[in-house]
This record gives C-alpha cells, structure tokens and sequence, in this order.
C-alpha cells in the first residue's frame, strides 16, 4: 500500500537506534525526507548511512547530533529550515531509570516529566505553525504501553507517560480543523537495547500471545501508517504494539 506521504519531511527525535530509528526508517522507506537526531555522533551516522540508501539518497536525510531534551525547539526548526516545510512530527526520548513510586524523589520525577513528557510537548508546539502552513500534519508520540497499565517497576515512565496522553488528547481536539492529527504509538516488548537493559528479553516472551518479542520494525510501520494519508480519520487515539500484551478491553 502507498501511504500517501512520498516527499513529505518527517522529524524522528532519538532516532539513531531502537524504535525511533524502526519509525524513520519505515518513514523513509515511504519516501519521506528524513530528520533525525541523537546524542552519540558515531552511531546517529550509521543510522543516517542506512536511512539514505533507504530513502534515496544523502540529500533526503538530515541528521543532527543533539540533546533532543534540552533543546526540542531546535530539532524541529532545523528539520523545516533545511527542507522547506514539516509534515510529520515523532517525538521520541529515552526511557527513565526504573524503579518503584518511592524510589525517587520530587527532582527524580521532575527530570522524568521534562524528558518524557515535556520535551515532546515543546516539540509538538514547535511543529503545529508549519503543519498549520502546509494544511498537512501527522503527530505521532513514541510512549509505552504504560498508558494502558503501568509498569510496577517503571513509575517514572508511568507518570510521565500519563500526562504526554493527556496533553496529546487535547491536542488532537484542538489542530483537528487543521488537517493535523495527533496520536499515540504504545510499544510493549521490543527487541531493543532499553529492553534488554530492563531485564526484558526471552523471559518475557512468555505474556505475550503471540510468542516472540516484537521486532522494531513491527513498531515502525505501526507508526508510519498513523502518519500516513490514509489515517486522516484516525486522532486523538493509543494505538498498542504489543503482541496482544495488554489483557484490558480498553
């Protein structure tokens, strides 16, 4: 299927390994123009060097070593100043330490929010005037399947999950009438660093129905549909990648 997105730009944060990188390469694939952005300049470009034969060439990818959290303005600014325009929007960052809700302190939780919920906020604001200009645009966060059932050991990531699916619910209410959606992707269990770092791995095969971890790629296509032409009807939503993980109905 051609999702409708050829040549339109896209801005994938944290994006230079795990499932950020799984979502630009699925954008490229597509034939989208390629920002991405990450904090070790070794591995960011090895990404861009896949994302370019990907996507058709060196000019289709912009890669720009930063701290996507302390600066979430500028991901986006420099995206649309060197192709002219913002389609679509996947703000991303690195999950927080885990932990139980007593572990941490008031700091601990503030540093969580500002990193997992309020950078991808800045960097949602930061978009919407160029989507407004465009009549076009495509939000798609990057959280967990926390929104849907918290993580006993991850009460950072629970928390700041929360309030970025209430702001981004508001949201899509709000650029609706702009021709922008916004939506939530919920990654479950990935065959990535975080979760291998988290203990993760084979052992928890066992509560997913169908059997295996999911790969990065399964996520990234999840997320390049919810940025595609065809999704117009489709805002304001979590959209769950897990293998059938969460047991609720809703």
């Amino acid at each position: 299927m051609d999702l409708g997105i050829r040549d339109r730009v896209a801005a994938v944060a944290a994006s230079s390994r795990g499932l950020g990188r799984a979502a630009a390469l699925s954008l490229a694939r597509e034939g989208c123009r390629v920002a991405i952005c990450g904090r070790r300049e070794d591995v960011l470009g090895q990404t861009e060097a896949e994302l370019a034969q990907v996507a058709g060439g060196a000019d289709r990818v912009l890669a720009i070593p930063m701290d996507v959290v302390a600066e979430p303005e500028r991901f986006v600014e420099e995206t649309a100043q060197h192709f002219g325009a913002l389609h679509v929007l996947v703000p991303n960052a690195g999950g927080p330490s885990p932990g139980g809700p007593l572990d941490f302190d008031a700091d601990g939780y503030r540093d969580a929010i500002e990193a997992n919920c309020v950078a991808s906020i800045r960097m949602a604001q930061a978009a919407v005037p160029f989507m407004r200009a465009e009549g076009f645009g495509r939000i798609c966060f990057i959280a967990s399947m926390s929104v849907k059932q918290p993580v006993p050991f991850l009460a950072l990531s629970n928390t700041a999950r929360a309030g970025l699916a209430a702001f981004a619910k508001t949201l899509a209410t709000e650029v609706a009438p702009d021709g922008i959606t916004v939506n939530m992707a919920l990654p479950g269990t990935h065959d990535t660093d975080r979760i291998r770092e988290l203990g993760g791995g084979a052992a928890a095969v066992s509560d997913i129905p169908v059997g295996r971890l999911g790969d990065p790629a399964d996520f990234g296509e999840v997320v390049a549909f919810l940025c595609s032409a065809q999704a117009s009807f489709v805002t304001g939503t979590n959209v769950l990648v897990d293998g059938g993980r969460f047991p609720g109905l809703l």
